[in-house]
């Protein structure tokens, strides 16, 4: 057993010093270097981009498994897509074990940066960014991993997508911490995935700051177990510029947290304010669905030991019309519903949403209603709004996600 543990240490050994690094430099060439770099570097390389600002015409792709991209800084070292032709994103990672670190991509014809079908990729302190400000013309995503494992989002910075600055979608074990997403449509989401810890970040400026959706007809549904703790929420009244018939096309602007169809959802000890339409809103996915596998309703949510601050003062959407009928608009929103159908075939159960020990700057205890649409996906019309507070009861809290940092 020595012998062979010593050899597995030689090969180790062995395979750090054979990584070789890349190197790259703003010029003429560096698109070229560049996706060589990408195309011949095997597990362990490093890809050092130089400081400056790369100009490429051709989306960028990875498949090399344990790979670090890494710039001098995402102010400093800046990808740019300008005057992208070809190509469905800035760069596309499809491997594992991948770290993006210190450098920004402007804008991509279409996402920024997207990682698919990975185990562990890290992002930090990466900047995904359309500077020429929210544009429906915009790509949907800044950073974007989807059907990955082991996904952490580390001071990083999005700006300006017409989807989600941070999308992460039908994934599994995931951290995002300490980033800033404003000017997007959503700042942050969290759809379709298992066992997200968001925390210490600013959303501000967006449409919706932080999204927990959970939709239909998608290889992984039941989005479940995320956290939502220690976050700035604020100022998201940007009106939304999500390209028709998209989903977050329908998300209202002046949304601080909105939980859709989604379960044990948990936000706790943030800080949100000044959005217009509703600190928080917890709603039933109300378009027409025939999988069913679906569950439309949120379950199992508990609000609570956050701090809010203005909201309601302009309401935007359906939501608009209840506030113009002198419905009072409050912290929190629910939708009211328990029951839905598949099929042509009710079904009902039993949502639990706790609402506590939250702080209102405007009326020291923060307020909540119920717009009793007890049947996902009815009108707005047929509201029947009631601030009685649901029930205490006690909600297990998910488990702390845990990824090598």
């Amino acid at each position: 057993m020595r012998v062979i543990a010593a050899a597995a240490a030689v090969l180790i050994m062995v395979g750090v010093a054979d990584a070789r690094t890349w190197r790259v430099r703003p010029g003429p060439e560096a698109e070229q270097e560049l996706q060589t770099a990408l195309i011949e570097a095997r597990p362990g390389d490093t890809v050092q981009l130089g400081r400056g600002r790369i100009e490429l015409t051709s989306g960028l792709s990875l498949d090399v498994d344990r790979v670090t991209i890494r710039g001098e800084g995402h102010d400093e070292t800046i990808l740019s897509f300008s005057n992208q032709r070809r190509g469905a994103e800035g760069l596309l990672v499809t491997s594992n074990g991948v770290t993006l670190r210190d450098f920004a991509v402007e804008n991509a014809r279409g996402d920024g940066i997207k990682a698919r079908d990975c185990q562990g990729i890290t992002f930090r302190r990466v900047r995904a960014e359309w500077t020429n400000g929210p544009d429906s013309n915009n790509g949907a995503y800044g950073l974007y991993p989807v059907n990955c494992s082991d996904v952490l989002i580390v001071d990083s910075i999005a700006r300006g997508a017409s989807d989600a600055g941070i999308y992460v979608g039908q994934s599994r074990n995931i951290i995002v911490r300490n980033n800033l997403a404003e000017f997007n449509v959503a700042g942050i989401e969290i759809e379709n995935s298992y066992n997200a810890d968001v925390f210490g970040n600013t959303a501000r400026f967006n449409t919706g700051g932080v999204l927990v959706f959970d939709l239909p007809d998608l290889p992984q549904m039941g989005g479940h177990s995320v956290r939502v703790f220690e976050n700035t929420i604020s100022g998201n009244n940007t009106a939304n510029f999500a390209p028709a018939g998209n989903i977050v096309a329908s998300v209202p602007a002046g949304t601080g947290v909105l939980i859709m169809a989604n379960r044990d959802v948990h936000v706790f000890d943030n800080e949100i304010g000044e959005n217009g339409t509703a600190n928080v809103i917890v709603t039933s996915y109300r378009a027409e669905f025939q999988d069913a596998r679906y569950n439309p309703l949120p379950r199992n949510i508990m609000i609570r030991d956050n701090r809010f601050g203005n909201a309601g003062f302009s309401p935007t959407g359906d939501i608009a019309a209840l506030a113009q009928a002198g419905v009072p608009m409050p912290d929190v929103l629910w939708d009211g519903a328990t029951l839905y159908s598949v099929g042509g075939t009710p079904r009902n159960e039993q949502v639990r949403i706790v609402v506590q020990d939250n702080r209102s700057t405007r009326t020291g205890t923060a307020s909540f209603l119920s717009l009793g649409l007890t049947v996902a996906g009815s009108p707005y019309t047929e509201a029947a709004p009631d601030p009685t507070f649901p029930p205490l009861m006690a909600l297990a809290e998910p488990e702390r996600v845990e990824i090598d940092d």
